[in-house]
This record gives C-alpha cells, structure tokens and sequence, in this order.
C-alpha cells in the first residue's frame, strides 16, 4: 500500500543506501552537492503529519525543508519550533495575492508580516509559493513588482533552480505522474522519466535508474498508516483531481 510512513521510510532508506548527499534547499542554494537530494515539504494540512516525517529523517540522520502556510490548518507554532528544533530548515509557503484577491500592494504587506512572524519562530531564508489551484492568482506573479530578496530571501524554488539540472518529482494529485491534474505545481524541464508510484521510485534508484539531482516535494497530509485516515485522504484526493483537471483545461494555466 503507497503512501504510508512504512513506503516512505523505505524511500528514504534506498536514497541512503544509494549513497545521496541530502540537502536543504538553503544548503543546495549556498553549495550545490553532486548527487543530491533535496527533501521539501509543502505543510498544507495537518502540520502533525509533518512532524512525523521529520522526526523519520532525523532517525536516519537526513535533513528537509518544510514550508508553512499562514493559515490556521498549516500554521502551528509548537511543530514549527519542533521541527526547526530537529536541524530541519523553515520557509515560508506564500500564497498572498490569492488571499489578496490580486492585490499586489496587499499582498506584498501580508507577505511581511507573515515572514516577519514566522522569522520569529526559526530562521528563514527561503520561500516556496502555495499553488491555490482554485484560485485565479499565482502568488509568483507577486514578484513581478517586487523583489524577494529585498526581505532576505536568497531563494524561491520556481525561480532559482534549474529543472534541465534537477528532477522535479511531486506527489501532488497523490500520485508522482500528477502533472496532468496540477494546476501551477508544474516546471519547464528536458527529463521525460515518470514514476506512478513510490514502489516505482524505490525500484528506480535500486536499479541505478534514477537521475543525479532530485528535489522531491511531499503533502505530509496525504501519507497515513492509519487507514481509515488513508482512505479518506484518497476518496478526497481523487474527487480533487476532477475539479483540478477541468480548472486546468478551462484556464490552460
């Protein structure tokens, strides 16, 4: 059964076994490894299940980058400092102009006060945008007219790495071929390799199979050992692809 905390464990112990160099996304940033993997997690929901993935990585010795939402469902002080506590890294998951309403003005405010706070918590150098599939705005577009690294942000996935260079893989749509159902969680890239599943990974990178440099993006939310949590995750999941795959073919964004 994939995507549990059992697969997921078993993932990260293939990755070791490999002999991958695991970096935050502030480490790659500042000094890039040559076979690296850079564990992120965007903490959407259910910021307990990202706790239990990073107390996994600090058993096997490995860190990850987290990013919190400034909403009530993602923000939770206590496992922010937990985690950050662990020597995992901190960012933010901005998403301003969807909760603006397009507003860059706004937007660009909230955007500070909600860095400032989080700053207040655990350090943070780097910034990841919250998709908001259902939403017309991309928060990217927030740095048409301004600039993060005025706020002492050295980095933003979607701006600053090279996707002919790094294999971008998501679970987002709970499964890792779910570009056909995601909205923005989507990068220009030459790699034409897929995975449907964690197992497929796994066998992948036994068999010497997967690419060199690898930022992978997890939903904590969807991974469960609890079942009738795990079923639950994968009725809404799936009635969300739906509507996600009709906004995306409506919008072509």
């Amino acid at each position: 059964m994939d995507f549990t905390l059992d697969i997921y464990k078993n993932l990260l112990v293939a990755l070791v076994d490999a002999s991958y160099t695991f970096q935050t996304f502030q480490e790659y940033i500042a000094s890039p490894a040559e076979k690296v993997i850079i564990l992120r997690h965007d903490v959407d929901l259910l910021p307990g299940n990202s706790l239990e993935f990073a107390k996994v990585q600090n058993e096997l010795g490995l860190k990850g980058t987290y990013y919190f939402r400034a909403v009530p469902e993602s923000w939770d002080e206590p496992i922010i400092k937990k985690i950050a506590n662990l020597g995992h890294e901190i960012g933010y998951h901005y998403e301003c102009l969807t909760t603006h309403n397009g507003n860059m003005d706004r937007g660009i405010q909230d955007f500070d006060n909600n860095l400032k706070a989080l700053r207040a918590l655990a350090p943070v150098s780097t910034i990841c945008m919250h998709g908001s599939p259902m939403s017309k705005y991309d928060s990217k577009d927030l740095w048409k007219d301004f600039c993060y690294r005025d706020y002492g942000i050295i980095a933003e996935p979607y701006f600053d790495l090279d996707f002919n260079e790094i294999y971008y893989i998501t679970d987002t749509g709970r499964k890792w071929d779910g570009h056909t159902t995601s909205v923005r969680d989507r990068v220009q890239t030459n790699f034409t390799q897929t995975f449907h599943s964690t197992y497929d990974i796994i066998d992948a990178i036994h068999d010497c199979h997967f690419p060199k440099k690898v930022m992978f993006t997890f939903h904590p939310q969807r991974w469960n050992d609890n079942m009738l949590v795990w079923g639950k995750e994968l009725v809404f999941q799936n009635l969300k692809n739906v509507v996600k795959k009709h906004f995306y073919v409506k919008t072509g964004t």
